[in-house]
């Protein structure tokens, strides 16, 4: 399937109908878990000719903030009225998870701790004409009271769980020296202890632990980016304890990388690439990749 000897790359799934965003795994690591159009679809890692679509049972139109449970019996999702939902794998009715904040509050899911107890959001505020306030707040996944683990003035995003659940990862511009240079954080599932992880030129966006927590993947967007755009060339890179390495250019951004992308052996990564005009080879297609690491 992939080659975690030579770092081969294959083409998975491409479209020219469908725009794809945020791929992730199963637990089993046989299927990539992908939302188009306000919907769920899973694809077979190794290929297939069609998207078998989720039943989210009347859930409102999701985005692209979505997570597996670690035992792969539940998705929960990002709606578009602002709420994260479970839904069952297998079809059924969904549960709201998340409660109510006022119409100016919406919640972008990014992480669920490994033991499955409780989910990592962003909760937007919306303050009129002036720019929102995010935070990193956590919900049990049976509902109840949410936890803030960030009050600041800093937007914050990509938040996600570390594997020993120790940890939460997260992409803030706290230390920014220009409006949009987020960089990359982690602090204590608690909230207590914040560490900066990446201090460069770049705008560094949605980082994600590897399975044995000893590599971050994320996405790189140029310098002087504002926020996550669509549209643009970013990096996908890698930092390890050696330091940060480039694992692929390409066109993308937005929905490239937005979830969780380790298969479950910690080998490899999936994204999505859109690869318009003349920069790749079928520059009318969409597609998604798995990019093998050489270990």
């Amino acid at each position: 399937m992939l080659d975690v000897n030579t770092g081969d790359r294959r083409l998975v799934y491409r479209s020219s109908d469908v725009l794809f965003e945020a791929p992730n795994w199963s637990s089993d690591g046989q299927w990539l878990v992908i939302n188009a159009d306000g919907l769920l679809f899973r694809l077979p890692v190794s290929g297939g000719t069609e998207l078998e679509q989720i039943d989210l049972g009347g859930v409102p139109p999701i985005n692209n903030d979505h997570v597996l449970s670690p035992d792969a019996a539940t998705v929960y999702v990002s709606a578009e009225d602002g709420h994260i939902y479970a839904v069952p794998m297998t079809g059924g009715r969904p549960r709201r998870v998340t409660n109510d904040h006022g119409p100016d509050f919406a919640h972008y899911l990014h992480g669920i701790s490994p033991d499955g107890t409780s989910l990592a959001y962003i909760g937007l505020q919306r303050r009129g004409d002036r720019q929102p306030i995010t935070n990193v707040y956590l919900i049990p996944v049976t509902g109840g009271a949410d936890q803030q683990l960030t009050d600041d003035g800093f937007p914050d995003d990509g938040s996600e769980f570390g594997p020993d659940g120790r940890w939460i990862y997260f992409n803030s511009e706290r230390a920014a020296s220009a409006p949009g240079h987020a960089q990359l954080f982690r602090m204590t599932s608690d909230g207590s202890t914040t560490e900066q992880l990446t201090s460069d030129e770049r705008v560094n966006w949605f980082p994600h632990p590897s399975p044995d927590g000893t590599r971050i993947a994320y996405i790189s967007f140029p310098p002087g980016t504002l926020g996550h755009p669509p549209n643009v060339d970013v990096i996908v890179r890698m930092l390890d304890h050696d330091g940060i390495r480039d694992l692929t250019h390409l066109f993308g951004g937005q929905g490239t990388m937005n979830v969780p992308s380790w298969d479950p052996t910690g080998n490899s990564i999936a994204y999505v690439a859109y690869p318009f005009g003349q920069r790749l080879e079928h520059p009318d297609k969409m597609t998604i990749r798995l990019s093998e690491i050489d270990l």
